[in-house]
């Protein structure tokens, strides 16, 4: 009877809150990263340097770093649904916001008490404080969601339902390919530039959706009406259970939690996964078209290969690892598999075996999603587990800045993209030997056979 009321609460919860949390991420990714695809155009539109372009594109990544920890503590006070919702309503604003930065400027220099800055205020700068804004408003919203994922699902779904949920980011990134590029054909369409349609074409469905967020999420198990009372004495019990475990073992205040090295560690292997992914992705429809004569869509097109597999290789990692139960050493093998796409691409520059790396590379990135953020929840609870998950993705997304700077001077200083590409494989290499050499998270609620929650001793393979 037990398990059959865990099959079916677990299968409700799957999909309430799954296809939901993957469309939001879809659109969340679609807005981040639509940015390398209006590069195409327009970088050339406001006369920016590939090195300029990386720095005013990563500035998002600060702004994200500011408010990450302050927007999870908020939403583990607050709830998830009015917060979620609100952080999808001012991020779709201040992407669709993007289209404007030409105008946005010419505004600016008309203020009078900005005359003395006047000079400085240009299309660049504009659409990298626009940037900078952006990752303040969506900062907390992917912590958020792997917090609250933490309030729904037992710990042996947890890589499962964060590779699943991650799905939307390959996805954003190869259906985005076509759709953003397509868009970039509708230059002159009511007086707009092919990426200013874009913009705007891809930020209002997130607006539109927050409001939806509002009325369809749930925030705890107890005010679940879609279960039964039953499915829902069982899965708070489960999860108390759990928290038990974990707490019996070690309580953690939240300052404590920031500076423990165990998540220092996470948060120094995290950024040398976002510092490689997003260095690459900022930049991989620009490599694509230096490969051969390819219109804008074909590059789309193209670009959706690497970004399939690493869906398919997410999914797959994640079920691999929760059926093994266990997470450092997926993760290792993920992090070297990346190194050897981003050394083999950078090795064959200049010809199609660099798409080959790229993919290979890719799959490792979206490898290592669901292992990882699995790892977190093994010895933290509540405020501490709020507050840590936000401050290891904070960290590691300021790799979202220093990714796509690298990889711009280094082509802007050497005319390929070759050098930027080894010295993303070398922060890969060192994010896996952390793991491989000090990462370590004893293993407080394996399963027995009956499906209890129980203590058990540390292995050396979690």
């Amino acid at each position: 009877m037990p398990e059959a009321l865990e099959r079916s609460a677990m299968r409700k919860i799957y999909w309430r809150l799954l296809p939901f949390a993957v469309i939001t991420y879809l659109l969340c990714y679609i807005d981040r990263i639509n940015v390398s695809f209006a590069a195409l155009t327009m970088r050339g539109d406001l006369g920016m340097s590939a090195q300029a372009f990386g720095f005013a594109a990563g500035t998002f990544y600060w702004g994200y770093f500011i408010a990450e920890v302050p927007s999870n503590i908020i939403l583990e006070k607050v709830g998830a649904r009015v917060w979620i919702a609100r952080i999808m309503i001012t991020w779709g604003l201040l992407s669709a916001a993007t289209a404007y930065v030409s105008e946005i400027s010419a505004w600016l220099q008309t203020i009078s008490w900005l005359a003395p800055v006047a000079h400085h205020i240009d299309p660049t700068s504009t659409f990298a404080t626009v940037r900078f804004l952006l990752g303040l408003a969506e900062a907390g919203f992917f912590p958020g969601l792997i917090l609250y994922f933490t309030y729904w699902f037992p710990s042996y779904h947890h890589a499962r339902i964060v590779s699943a949920f991650l799905t939307g980011l390959p996805i954003a990134v190869a259906a985005g390919a076509p759709v953003s590029t397509a868009l970039l054909g509708l230059d002159g369409v009511y007086g707009l530039k092919g990426w200013q349609i874009m913009y705007l074409a891809e930020g209002i469905p997130t607006v539109l959706l927050g409001f939806v967020a509002l009325a369809y999420m749930t925030d705890k198990p107890a005010a679940a009406r879609w279960l039964t009372a039953e499915e829902r004495g069982w899965l708070i019990s489960r999860l108390q259970l759990e928290r038990e475990a974990k707490d019996a073992a070690r309580r953690f205040g939240f300052w404590e939690a920031l500076v423990n090295p165990t998540v220092l560690l996470l948060s120094l292997n995290y950024f040398g996964i976002v510092v490689a992914s997003l260095g690459v992705l900022l930049f991989v429809p620009q490599i694509i078209k230096s490969l051969g004569n390819l219109s804008n869509f074909e590059v789309g097109l193209v670009t959706m290969i690497p970004y399939i597999m690493g869906g398919l290789a997410m999914v797959v990692w994640g079920r691999i690892s929760d059926r093994m139960n266990e997470r450092r050493w997926n993760l290792f093998w993920a992090c070297a598999l990346s190194t050897a796409g981003l050394a083999l691409a950078g090795w064959t520059m200049g010809t199609w075996w660099a798409l080959v790396g790229v993919t290979i590379a890719t799959m490792g990135f979206y490898g290592s999603k669901g292992p990882f953020w699995s790892m977190p929840p093994m010895f933290l609870t509540g405020t501490a587990a709020a507050g840590t998950i936000a401050w290891i993705n904070s960290i590691g997304n300021l790799g979202g800045f220093f990714g796509p700077w690298w990889v711009g001077f280094m082509k802007d200083t050497t005319g390929s993209y070759t050098g930027g590409l080894y010295g993303l494989a070398l922060l890969c290499f060192v994010a896996a030997a952390v793991c491989a050499l000090f990462l370590y998270i004893p293993n407080r609620t394996a399963q027995d056979a009956k499906g209890s929650a129980t203590p058990v001793p540390a292995t050396a393979g979690t």
